[in-house]
């Protein structure tokens, strides 16, 4: 166990924990909404660090980040626990563990292991990923520093829960984040996800404000979150926070809790794509649709392909010194 960050005490040995926007109140020998972060004898520790539940070698495009080194390989890590209870959590078995079982027992790996992997492995970046890295957040801030050391870059995957104060302290050492914005109905948030929408909200301006590479994912689920005047409040969201945001739509599928709902058809996606790129949007792609022409990025200026995808493969790329071949727009992103 590892004393954790970003709490104070109060009366009777309970803490305030100020990690992530749950704010949770502690009492001694509780644990937080997380399930990962406990309370002995008025001291808060996090009980997951340098305990991956996971660890893999990933195409940038998987997490998924288009605008950023695309066709780089990035280490991958996560620990058990997340701070959310979506219904439709596609690693609800290593995120959900804590609450529903336990947490596993590992050969701990240091954040100087995971780095040395990383580079051994040809990484150029280290993704915190798979469940919620802010969870994590004291094994993701030490491997962070240590992987800027070495020239890389860090990502996060996350669903955006993040305090302003937490956010601030990593800033630094973090390069780019893929960020949920499950739905732009608090109601959705607080009956699927355990969570609220503003917090959300304001955590991805934070994001932008920063100077950190934010794309946006929307898991679009039939009856839930697929009405077109949600999907265009989402839109000119994305619009205000700068039109050179990603927005990526992806296909739902059944799974943990949600198994009666159908899949996403690809018409709903198609549609999602010309309503953020109607609002103004530059990039907007639809997601676990293999094959599908919005996987590509096109430039906004001349339309020219720029980019051709297929799944998490690239299978071409034209921008040169960060422009368009034909007509020499600047393209937004991290390219190197």
């Amino acid at each position: 166990m590892k004393e954790a960050r970003f709490y104070n005490k109060a009366e009777d040995l309970s803490v305030n924990c100020y990690l992530c926007n749950h704010r949770c109140h502690i009492q001694e020998g509780k644990k937080g909404v997380c399930a990962v972060r406990k309370n002995m004898n008025g001291v808060l520790y996090t009980l997951v660090y340098g305990n991956p539940i996971a660890q893999h070698i990933d195409p940038i495009e998987k997490k998924p980040l288009f605008h950023y080194y695309p066709g780089s390989q990035s280490f991958s890590i996560a620990t058990v626990g997340c701070n959310f209870r979506c219904l439709h959590c596609q690693n609800s078995d290593i995120s959900q563990a804590p609450r529903e079982f336990s947490i596993p027992s590992h050969q701990i790996f240091p954040p100087e292991k995971i780095v040395e992997a990383a580079k051994k492995n040809r990484c150029q970046s280290i993704s915190y990923t798979y469940t919620e890295p802010t969870i994590y957040f004291e094994y993701a801030f030490d491997c962070s520093v240590l992987a800027k050391k070495e020239g890389m870059g860090n990502v996060f995957v996350t669903n955006g829960y993040t305090t302003p104060e937490a956010l601030q302290s990593i800033q630094p050492y973090l390069d780019a984040a893929n960020i949920d914005l499950k739905s732009f109905r608090d109601d959705f948030y607080r009956r699927v996800c355990g969570a609220r929408l503003q917090p959300t909200l304001d955590s991805i301006r934070a994001y932008k404000k920063l100077g950190i590479w934010i794309e946006l994912t929307t898991l679009i689920i039939p009856g839930h979150n697929d009405t077109e005047e949600e999907l265009r409040d989402i839109a000119r969201f994305i619009r205000e926070l700068g039109v050179d945001t990603p927005w990526h739509v992806t296909a739902f599928y059944p799974t943990y809790k949600l198994q009666d709902q159908p899949r996403t058809p690809a018409s709903v996606l198609k549609k999602a794509r010309e309503i953020g790129l109607s609002e103004g949007l530059r990039y907007v792609y639809t997601g676990n649709v293999p094959g599908d022409e919005g996987e590509n990025t096109y430039c906004y200026q001349c339309g020219k392909t720029l980019i051709k995808r297929i799944g998490f493969t690239i299978q071409k790329n034209t921008i040169r010194d960060s422009k368009c071949y034909a007509c020499g727009a600047k393209i937004d992103g991290v390219w190197g």
